[in-house]
């Protein structure tokens, strides 16, 4: 049963200098903005964080980047953060790179205890440089690592005491898999219902990946880049 948090302080309660955290969120949806700000608040530093990308400069895990609390990112996208480009490029942050499929994937089998799998993506690119590569009915394959973190932290529409989740529409994005492998899973909600008052059918990740809940109002829900007719 996860614990109901009342505030932000204790549900980020143990996330120390040198942690490892993912993010749930793609862009700006779905991500866990107050969690985010939280963390900032809380000043730790020298964080490994894996994300699919870094939010953008002043909103989402860009925050944090802001405030130099970022040691490395393990990332698909990063092409909205001018932030990250110039720590990047001067040498302030360690980055890697993943594939956007090997990285959902690499998570999803850390969450399921599948220390590594291969793949094709990446095969024949300077992603594979130096790593190990077999060869499958006549095809390369390129071995990759599952991932884990000591915290994950996620954003769902709605969760019960139980710690049960329901996300809304492309929201669920990252949410579900990195809620399977954090090791302690803090789940920031938009309304906390009773437990029972969600079906069981629509519960996209169950309790016993959650440790951690809190309900959280007045999320902002930036758009990462409007494009509008003219």
């Amino acid at each position: 049963m996860a614990v109901v948090c009342t505030s932000i302080q204790e549900a980020l309660e143990g996330i120390g200098d040198g942690a490892s955290i993912m993010a749930g969120g793609f862009g700006l949806v779905g991500i866990p903005e107050k969690l985010i700000q939280g963390i900032r608040e809380s000043g730790v530093k020298n964080l490994t964080v894996i994300s699919n990308n870094c939010g953008v400069d002043e909103w989402g895990l860009g925050i944090l980047l802001q405030n130099r609390q970022i040691r490395k990112m393990v990332s698909s996208y990063v092409g909205e953060n001018k932030e990250f480009e110039r720590q990047y490029l001067a040498g302030e942050l360690e980055v890697e790179l993943v594939p956007q499929g090997t990285l959902a994937e690499r998570i999803r089998a850390g969450g399921a205890g599948i220390p590594a799998f291969y793949t094709p993506a990446g095969v024949g690119t300077p992603i594979a440089d130096g790593r190990e590569t077999r060869i499958f009915d006549g095809k390369e394959y390129l071995l990759e690592s599952g991932l884990r973190a000591d915290y994950s932290i996620i954003k769902a529409w709605k969760g019960d005491r139980f710690g049960n989740l329901v996300y809304r529409k492309t929201a669920r994005n990252f949410n579900p898999m990195m809620a399977a492998a954090g090791r302690i899973t803090i789940a920031e909600v938009e309304e906390l219902v009773e437990t029972g008052e969600l079906d069981p059918d629509q519960i996209h990740t169950p309790s016993v990946y959650v440790q951690r809940i809190i309900a959280c109002t007045g999320h902002e829900k930036r758009i990462e880049r409007r494009t509008v007719r003219k």
